[in-house]
């Protein structure tokens, strides 16, 4: 399988889809599977790309930072999937927004639209939050799949709110510091050569190493429930890990099993697109998951080009971690991501 997956990743590298990638197998808990291959930055210098390299995860903070986060509140009793977002945040209920709820947030079915540019504006990160709070709905709440990043900002504010900590602290305390995720943080401070480089960016007048690509993410000082985080596969599959085991790390137990069964049902059976609670599901078509994985798979993408997805049937886990915006915004990776799972999972 090592050297499918090898060729198959050589081959996006060649068509110039990717600069380069760090993939990670796990199948009945046993990893079968970590590789790096191709370079971490081609322009301005080529730089090959190490296991260790350090990824703009991207919308993977979604999951990895923001859902873990609330996930625990639920399990301390400090929440209920069904309460009104303006208990916390009384500003929300501006804009007929009253009936939107933590679900609703979670399964991106709150009304809210599909994006907004923020930055282009020269907001504040105080601004950018104040917006994402009174931004007017475009569908009634809980009635349509609408994927938006200004649901994840909100609930950035409703975790620091529940909390009264800032957001990343309480998230390295509960989540990263007992997964042992030493490499995962927003803002990191590592030494350039250790990360992915993404974009160029007109802004900072150079490819972004270390600095978060999400200009949104960017104008809210790197720290955002959406976008911000970087992290490496060795991190990332100890996360996956404590998923797989139903909560539990090393013996430490970090989220209930109870309430990690919630977050991957199916929360919005009524459309195409199959949502758990912060999880992409296996839909009826066009899973970035491709077409062999279980319908009862589960995980999430990044813009940057991450990805990681379970198949709970088989007891696979894949996490794929690449550069993609390094070439640009072109969207080879959707299809690169679905031919690779498909690929892994035949082969198994």
């Amino acid at each position: 399988m090592i050297e499918k997956i090898r060729a198959f990743l050589q081959r996006e590298i060649d068509s110039k889809h990717i600069p380069g990638a760090v993939v990670h197998v796990s199948y009945q808990g046993e990893i079968i599977c970590r590789e790096a291959i191709g370079n971490r930055a081609v322009y301005p210098t080529i730089s090959p790309m190490q296991i260790e390299t350090v990824f703009d995860l991207a919308s993977l903070t979604k999951v990895i930072a923001t859902l873990p986060a609330i996930l625990k509140l639920i399990d301390r009793g400090d929440i209920r999937l069904d309460d009104p977002v303006h208990l916390f945040l009384p500003a929300f209920s501006m804009n007929g927004k009253e009936k939107v709820t933590i679900r609703h947030l979670l399964t991106h079915t709150a009304g809210f639209p599909a994006h907004r540019q923020f930055y282009r504006e020269n907001l504040t990160r105080n601004e950018i939050l104040h917006r994402a709070l009174t931004e007017p709905l475009e569908n009634e709440p809980g009635s349509k799949v609408v994927y938006s990043d200004l649901s994840f900002i909100t609930l950035y504010q409703l975790i620091e709110i529940i909390t009264d900590e800032p957001f990343d602290v309480f998230i390295n305390k509960e989540i990263f510091t007992p997964l042992e995720m030493g490499e995962t943080t927003f803002n990191p401070t590592n030494s350039v050569e250790c990360f992915a480089v993404t974009e160029y960016s007109e802004q900072v007048g150079d490819y972004k190493r270390g600095i978060v690509h999400d200009e949104n993410a960017f104008a809210m000082n790197g720290i955002s429930g959406h976008a911000g985080l970087f992290s490496t596969i060795s991190d990332m599959s100890n996360f996956a890990r404590m998923i797989e085991n139903n909560g539990i790390y090393k013996g430490h137990r970090v989220l209930s099993e109870s309430v990690l069964k919630l977050a991957r049902q199916n929360h919005t059976p009524f459309g195409e697109e199959y949502r758990g609670l912060g999880w992409m599901l296996k839909s009826p078509k066009l899973s970035s998951c491709g077409d062999l994985f279980s319908s009862s798979a589960y995980g999430h993408t990044g813009f940057t080009g991450t990805s990681i997805w379970f198949d709970p049937e088989a007891k696979l886990h894949v996490i794929l971690l690449t550069n993609r915006v390094h070439y640009g915004r072109e969207p080879h990776i959707i299809r690169s991501r679905a031919r690779l799972h498909n690929l892994i999972r035949a082969s198994i």
